[in-house]
């Protein structure tokens, strides 16, 4: 970029660095329309999951029904992983999004009137296999469409903005849904109704979208074909690196699934305090990512993700000892230890922000464009699943021993898992700028 200057003779010409522009990517039509339609589609997700819980559990009364909606959603990811790579692979990635979206509607739609008429629950766990079963057809082609909408040089920002969205969503999404059961009586149809509505604009908005995807030669459905991601990630040692690096730091650091225990019994924050602790982690994973969306690419992005999944480990050492402090103390001579609680939470949102934006680009910009739904597939089911097995290992060690020690041990094992990781995958220390992560026209080398 050039800039020039009149002074009464020639001009001048002083070359000067590019200016960082990092609205850029938001002047991208077809990427806002994606961009608005997920957001969408996740804000109604989140009042969903809000909506689906309070209800079993009030007609109910057991804890065990929350359980089986964990095991009903990850039941889909694990029978259709596979297949939904392939399929992402060998089909037309947008109609994949429609159809996925229109098929999630259909299952808010039936759990409107279930919600209406009373039915019998396990009519409940019926649709959300059905809306989970979409969903992990939904996850691949979703990941790896979005390469196709923006170029190399501006993908990662379309990453960050894209994170920041899902955050925004998480962060109003179950206020909004429990502030609905509130002004509806009570009642959970509503929010399944506005979320089905959620759905329907999702898809119209992604059909909207002028970018394609076409596939080159298609495959048949083998064994072989459908290994082809798990093949390619364990040969290519940088995605396997920092798909293990998070797979394990998700498993072990599983401070959230022990919140309500927390809120309650340690920090006696009730209920009000256990919202407030749910919202901070995501809130801080929103900011990180506004900031970094305002920043040029990450200049040595493999150690920023070494460095931020090892503060993701430490501050959740911290929130675990926080009790520590009392109950009434402050913390720094002013802030009080649930607020410090929070900020802990908070500062663990950051982190792990930093996290996910680096390990998505890396994941879909050195995967060849063939092999991205399936590679896709493989990391959302080693994401999602470390994500309900986290929560289970946190309870088990919570069991055993009590709550505060699985907080913090679970801290100190991510901590580990970074310092193994560094040392076992090297490449991953060495690897710099996000936006060059895979130069056009270069091989791929694994």
């Amino acid at each position: 970029m050039a800039d020039t200057e009149l002074s009464g003779g020639p001009v001048k010409a002083a070359s000067l660095a590019p200016v960082h522009d990092p609205y850029a990517v938001l002047r991208n039509r077809d990427f806002i329309l994606y961009l608005i339609g997920r957001f969408v589609a996740s804000f109604g997700q989140q009042m969903l999951t809000v909506a689906v819980g309070w209800e079993l559990y009030e007609r109910t009364g057991k804890a065990l029904a929350l359980g089986l909606v964990g095991l009903t959603q990850m039941l889909p990811m694990v029978l259709f992983t596979l297949p939904a790579g392939h399929v992402a692979d060998n089909y037309n990635r947008k109609r994949i999004i429609v159809l996925t979206t229109f098929g999630m509607g259909l299952a808010s739609l039936g759990l409107t009137f279930i919600s209406i008429y009373q039915a019998p629950v396990g009519w409940t766990y019926a649709c959300l296999f059905v809306a989970g079963s979409a969903r992990t057809f939904l996850w691949p082609a979703s990941s790896a469409f979005l390469p196709h909408l923006v170029s190399r040089k501006d993908f990662s920002k379309a990453v960050t903005w894209s994170a920041g969205s899902f955050n925004l969503s998480s962060v109003t999404g179950p206020a909004a849904g429990g502030a609905l059961i509130v002004l509806a009586h009570q009642h959970a149809a509503p929010v399944y109704a506005l979320n089905a509505c959620a759905s329907l604009l999702c898809l119209t908005l992604i059909s909207f979208v002028h970018r394609d995807h076409t596939v080159a030669e298609k495959q048949r459905m083998t064994a072989a074909n459908l290994i082809g991601g798990f093949k390619f990630v364990l040969a290519n040692r940088i995605i396997l690196g920092v798909i293990s690096l998070d797979l394990f730091a998700v498993l072990l650091g599983g401070a959230t699934a022990l919140l309500p225990i927390y809120a309650k019994d340690i920090l006696r924050a009730g209920p009000s305090g256990l919202g407030i602790l749910q919202a901070a982690l995501p809130a801080g994973s929103l900011l990180c990512g506004l900031v970094m969306a305002h920043r040029p690419p990450l200049q040595k992005a493999g150690r920023a993700m070494l460095w931020a999944v090892a503060s993701f480990g430490a501050t959740t050492i911290v929130f675990g000892l926080s009790p520590s402090f009392g109950l009434h103390a402050r913390v720094f001579g002013f802030l009080p230890s649930f607020w410090f609680s929070f900020l802990m939470l908070f500062l663990c949102g950051v982190a792990d922000n930093i996290s996910v934006v680096v390990r998505h680009t890396l994941v879909q910009m050195l995967t060849p464009d063939e092999k991205r739904g399936r590679v896709s597939a493989v990391n959302s089911l080693f994401i999602g699943t470390s994500n309900e097995l986290g929560g289970f290992e946190s309870g088990l060690v919570a069991q055993l021993t009590n709550p505060v020690f699985s907080v913090v041990s679970g801290g100190i094992g991510t901590m580990l898992v970074v310092i193994a990781v560094a040392l076992i995958w090297p490449e991953i220390r060495r690897f710099g700028r996000l936006d060059t992560a895979a130069p056009e026209g270069e091989e791929i080398k694994v």
